[in-house]
């Protein structure tokens, strides 16, 4: 099965991707997220893959920017009850940091934002994941103790804050998540919901 794929991007659909690689074109199904983070037409990406078959669809390839998107996309997918879509759908409204934020917390709302996932999913979700390694970054760690490090919730707090505030402004939530994202990666745990929101508004050119 297919692993990884790195070449150039082709065409981008509304829920596909055409990569070619050295000539021969690879149709991968992503997120929104991933989608709007490919470079431009023409230009190289590298896409982690997760190769699916079955006999009614054949091969499927789901491609994923990082390797924590894929740890968590196989991750869903072994809760019964969420298929590819469910499991790319919360992959849209939660980076695999935030879903392992939300695991800890036990924050089935957080969850239950994406896209045709009922609050009973949510719960089985967060209950399912629990202590299991969604990401190999710190945030997993640090949030179910927040007494021991109570700089932690910190950044998904404001981060959060940030992203409601510029959807009050009418910017979709896919597109406030990534440019807030943007902005906590440059300016850094300490920054303040006003500052992630007057650079998240920057990137957005308004």
């Amino acid at each position: 099965m297919i692993g990884r794929l790195r070449g150039a991007v082709a065409e981008v659909g509304e829920e596909e991707a055409l990569i070619d690689v050295m000539g021969v074109g690879y149709l991968v199904r992503c997120g929104q997220r991933a989608l709007q983070r490919l470079p431009a037409l023409g230009e190289e990406t590298l896409l982690h893959i997760e190769s699916q078959w079955s006999e009614s669809q054949g091969l499927r390839l789901y491609g994923f920017l990082t390797r924590d998107d894929r740890r968590a996309f196989v991750l869903l997918q072994a809760i019964q009850g969420v298929g590819p879509k469910a499991a790319m759908a919360v992959l849209d409204v939660l980076s695999p940091g935030e879903l392992a934020s939300a695991v800890a917390r036990e924050d089935k709302a957080a969850v239950g934002r994406a896209n045709g996932v009922g609050p009973k999913l949510a719960l089985r979700i967060v209950t399912e994941l629990k202590g299991k390694p969604i990401t190999d970054g710190p945030v997993l760690m640090a949030a179910p103790s927040a007494a021991s490090a109570p700089s932690a919730p910190a950044k998904p707090a404001a981060t959060g804050d940030a992203v409601a505030a510029l959807m009050g402004l009418g910017v979709a939530e896919v597109n406030a998540r990534r440019v807030v994202e943007a902005a906590a990666a440059k300016l850094g745990e300490e920054a303040s919901v006003q500052a992630l929101i007057k650079a998240g508004l920057q990137e957005l050119g308004r």
